[in-house]
């Protein structure tokens, strides 16, 4: 007999998020409960007011073998830690700056015919067609499904052939699927005329002199095609998307401290250059009041596949100067694709051949002029869309010389008389200079003819904006010094190098895990470097060498991290930039000691005659100019590979696969433009669930409701969040600590096993993690709240403490949120991580992470917080209300000024002078301001194997740690 199964009724998505602007709905209040506490946990934040902990000499407990303790004869004892009065104000006070505007180019308000209108003349709202008008779309869910099978699943044809079958299959006779088949999908995407900006091509071929004799070179035969988009309607399409409104300058600004009366730098147009460059143009006074808009550009070969066949592509990006830095990294498309460029490819005959070389510089800027050649007209004359200049990113000069300047290239840093290069000085060289001289005196490659020099007001030289990724982290950092470092260790060691390149290796691998920290398994011995990889080595190498390497070599490297990410700030200011000069000046006196150790190793020219750390010098001067390099790193052109290049690529049928990513790349683009329209619209507001009830004759749209619990996607470490600037924010884990089961497979076994839950009991749950005067901490914790005026509650008879809970709940970790525009942040500069603490990590072993404590809010750096290392976070009722806590051992900074030779703090654990236990306390969880991250002073001893020292127990072995201000950028500009 046939089973029949019980089918369940499908949960309407009918419950809308709270929040404005989320378009996400759900079946249960549960599901949307878990919503928002994942995508807005700062949706209506509760400002709650500063939380003074107790000033308290902890009491010293020995750490349970659970918790990993060791007596070690790392350890030191040291005395007890000051007192600490930990608060913290989430609010963030936004930043108040004073703003001067250009007075001519202002980008007054004007009508379609570019007539300026009175002031305060609201503007004249468009019509918009019909509230359900889904053109070319029948209905909201046809453009929803279209939207998510092309953009969200990257569905293949075939496919999407069979997911239609299916529907129909299943409605036969009562309703027809959305679509017939995946061209229809496809032609309905196609018919979108929101971000229509189609395809172009154009064919460029050499035209110079053939050779008479013999074989003519195939290049030299061969059209090479360039597919691009007009420029000037990606700009337009840029300028007018709703979703930049907020974030936008029309106009060149100044921006002020009003407390210290200097000026600050950011976004693009506060820099200087805006500013001038509106100046040059407003001396024609049919410019005055219009917007200025330069084009920002850049261009980065990537490679899609190791496979044979077509796999590199050169795609070109621009985006408009005016939208602001976090909106050009947070990419919401402030950064286009424009145009795939062509490469020339030939035979090895001809591979070296100098005339191919020349046509394949000249080719590449011919074909951004012939791009760039629509942007003309607005280049001199106003237009109702407002392009009024360029800046781009790319020049032509000879290898290994500098494109800004004309230092010699056999001594970049120490060539007198130099002057900055730009068109004029250039062509007067070309006047006294045949191609020869140019090259070897000059550096200027004399045959081709740069893309701008067909523009009025455009000096190539001077419009190359500074390249973090290529110049100082892949360049200075991993080629230069990261090898000489080697080089040295190699040349001093003899026999014995390999074996302290293995120690630093090992030290590298025993780091202690910190959220968005790639870990380095095996140190860094691998072959394969990305820049994501040189970046993470950065955090972590200067306390792997110190003690291996001479101190000026760790002085030269901490110099120049410093610099390094001083220019990677979001904001800076005078007093920024009067660091930046003192680190590269210092780095610049300390780099000296590689050249003593290493020497010229045969070079002719300086070993630091390198265009890369040269180019350093120039950094200051252009951010005055840009604004912050931020916003202008290739990072924001290579990782809109993956949007643009690769995922399209891995979409296409590989053979002839440019054209499918073409297609591609303009058909995403179209529905995300419809998506802004209909957003802007009001068209996707309310639950598709209803929309497809109205669709099929339910005239409210109404229909009983369905309960389901809804699943989230698990948290990640850390990320961007969008939401209110708050300073900082720690919350609790949504679920406490449970019962945990999973799956073993192996030839001997199969089993389920359990790993039992923290007690609820409050005496239980001290046994169970070996901590026997939990209740005596917690019951000083309460006394220290009801009486904050109390200077160490340790002092007062435990008598008159309040009574301990019974029961208290432990959570795995918390979440802390705070404002961190120069790190991986929303629009708003929010940013997250999770702080863990628990016995068990990916089935490993413990992981207890470190925190950072507010100790006085008024003071600056590392002087207002403390640190602290959490075992446990829990939780528990105290006259009706939920109090979340922490437990926690402290570390004290050893000095009163960070360690000379790498610039960062040095703390130890406390411990009892007498028992050489570490100090226990517990805190507020309110009173954690973010992640804290350690690294151990390994000294100038070779540290056990891996297997005896590791990144999970190497916080439990040294004696003393730095406080690594490198983890990222927001901890660099609070820990120093």
């Amino acid at each position: 007999m046939s089973r029949s199964r019980k089918l369940r009724v499908h949960a309407r998505q009918n419950l809308a998020c709270v929040v404005n602007g989320c378009l996400r709905h759900f079946s249960t209040p549960a599901g949307r409960t878990n919503h928002m506490n994942t995508a807005h946990p700062l949706y209506q934040p509760t400002a709650s007011g500063s939380v003074t902990q107790p000033a308290c000499s902890p009491t010293p407990i020995p750490l349970g073998q659970d918790d990993n303790g060791v007596n070690d004869p790392f350890d030191d004892d040291i005395g007890e830690h000051p007192r600490r009065s930990p608060t913290v104000e989430p609010e963030l006070k936004s930043k108040r700056y004073t703003y001067e505007y250009h007075p001519k180019l202002n980008g007054l308000p004007c009508d379609a015919d570019g007539n300026f209108l009175p002031p305060d003349t609201p503007p004249s709202p468009p019509a918009p067609p019909g509230s359900n008008d889904f053109t070319p779309f029948s209905h909201r869910v046809e453009f929803e499904m279209a939207d998510y099978l092309f953009c969200e699943c990257q569905m293949s044809a075939g496919k999407i052939d069979r997911l239609m079958h299916l529907l129909a299959a299943y409605h036969a006779g009562k309703a027809d699927p959305p679509f017939a088949n995946h061209k229809e999908v496809y032609s309905a995407i196609d018919g979108v005329e929101h971000g229509e900006v189609p395809w172009k091509s154009f064919s460029v071929s050499y035209n110079g002199p053939v050779p008479e004799t013999g074989n003519i070179p195939p290049w030299m035969q061969q059209e090479f095609e360039v597919w691009y988009r007009d420029p000037e309607q990606i700009l337009a399409n840029q300028l007018k998307n709703p979703d930049f409104k907020d974030e936008i300058d029309y106009t060149a600004k100044r921006m002020f401290d009003p407390n210290t009366k200097q000026q600050v730098y950011k976004d693009f147009m506060p820099g200087d250059f805006a500013w001038k460059d509106s100046d040059e143009a407003a001396k024609d006074e049919t410019t005055h009041g219009s917007m200025i808009c330069h084009v920002i550009s850049g261009s980065n070969k990537t490679t899609v596949s190791v496979a044979t066949g077509q796999n590199d592509f050169y795609p070109f990006y621009t985006s408009i100067g005016s939208i602001h830095n976090n909106v050009r990294r947070a990419h919401r498309n402030g950064v286009a694709l424009c145009a795939f460029l062509a490469i020339p490819h030939t035979n090895k005959e001809y591979a070296d051949d100098d005339k191919f070389r020349t046509f394949r510089r000249q080719l590449f800027h011919t074909s951004i002029a012939h791009i760039f050649c629509t942007l003309h007209d607005g280049m001199t004359t106003p237009k109702v869309r407002l392009c009024a200049d360029e800046q781009v990113l790319l020049t032509c000069v000879v290898n290994n010389w500098c494109p800004k300047c004309t230092a010699h290239w056999k001594n970049l840093d120490g060539t007198a008389n130099t002057v900055r290069r730009c068109l004029e000085h250039t062509r007067q060289l070309k006047e006294v200079f045949d191609h020869t001289g140019l090259w070897n005196e000059y550096g200027v490659v004399g045959d081709v003819e740069p893309f701008t020099s067909f523009f009025p007001r455009a000096n190539i030289h001077h419009l190359i904006s500074p390249d973090l990724l290529h110049q100082v982290i892949k360049g200075t950092f991993k080629d230069h010094l990261v090898e000489w470092v080697s080089n040295y260790i190699t040349l001093t060691y003899g026999s014995r190098a390999k074996a302290v390149l293995a120690d630093i290796d090992r030290r590298i691998a025993a780091t202690p895990p910190f959220p968005g920290l790639r870990r380095f398994k095996e140190g860094r011995n691998f072959k394969q470097w990305t820049g994501d990889d040189s970046k993470a080595l950065m955090k972590v190498y200067l306390p792997a060498i110190r003690g291996h390497v001479p101190e000026q070599m760790v002085h030269a490297l901490s110099h120049f991290l410093e610099f390094c990410y001083l220019a990677r700030r979001d904001v800076l200011d005078e007093d920024a930039l009067a660091q930046m000069e003192t680190a590269l000046g210092n780095f610049h006196c300390d780099r000296i000691v590689f050249e003593h150790e290493l020497g010229h190793s045969g070079r002719t020219e300086s070993l630091f005659s390198l265009p890369q750390q040269h180019s350093l010098n120039h950094y200051i001067p252009s951010i005055r100019e840009f604004g912050s390099p931020n916003g202008l790193c290739t990072s924001i052109t290579k990782s809109k590979h993956i949007k643009a290049v690769k995922e399209p690529w891995r979409c296409s049928s590989r053979y002839n696969a440019l054209g499918q990513m073409l297609l591609t790349n303009q058909r995403i683009d179209k529905l995300s433009a419809a998506h802004v329209d209909f957003t802007a619209r009001g068209m996707l507001n309310g639950p598709l669930f209803t929309a497809g009830l109205v669709l099929n004759g339910f005239k409210d749209g109404s229909a009983d409701d369905v309960e389901e619990q809804g699943l989230q996607k698990p948290p990640e470490e850390d990320g961007a969040i969008e939401g209110p600037r708050v300073l900082g924010e720690v919350k609790l884990a949504k679920k406490p600590g449970m019962f945990l089961y999973f799956i073993l497979y192996s030839t001997l076994l199969r089993g389920i096993i359990s790993v039992p839950h923290y007690p609820r009991a409050l005496h239980a749950l001290a046994a169970h993690i070996r901590q026997p005067q939990l209740s005596l901490l917690i019951r000083r914790f309460l006394y220290g709240l009801e009486h904050p005026d109390c200077d160490d509650p340790s002092l007062i008879d435990p008598v008159n403490y309040p009574p301990a809970p019974s029961n208290a709940r432990v959570f795995p970790s918390a979440c802390a949120i705070y404002f961190a525009p120069s790190d991986h942040s929303g629009v708003g500069g929010m940013h997250w991580e999770r702080i863990r603490s628990v016995r068990s990590w990916r089935k490993g072993p413990p992981r207890r992470d470190c925190v950072f404590v507010s100790k006085d809010p008024d003071t600056a750096g590392f002087m207002g917080l403390n640190v602290a290392r959490v075992h446990l976070f829990f939780s528990f009722k105290y006259k009706g209300e939920d109090v979340p806590c922490a437990l926690i051992h402290w570390f004290s900074a050893v000095g009163d000024s960070p360690c000379d030779s790498t610039g960062m703090w040095v703390v130890e654990p406390d411990k009892d002078p007498d028992s050489g236990n570490r100090v226990m306390d517990i805190i507020h969880i309110d009173a954690i301001f973010r992640c804290a991250h350690l690294i151990p002073v390994y000294g100038d001893k070779f540290i056990p194997r891996k297997d005896k020292v590791n990144f999970a127990n190497s916080l439990d072995l040294f004696k003393s740690f730095y406080v690594n201000k490198y983890a990222d950028h927001h901890a660099h500009e609070i820990a120093f």
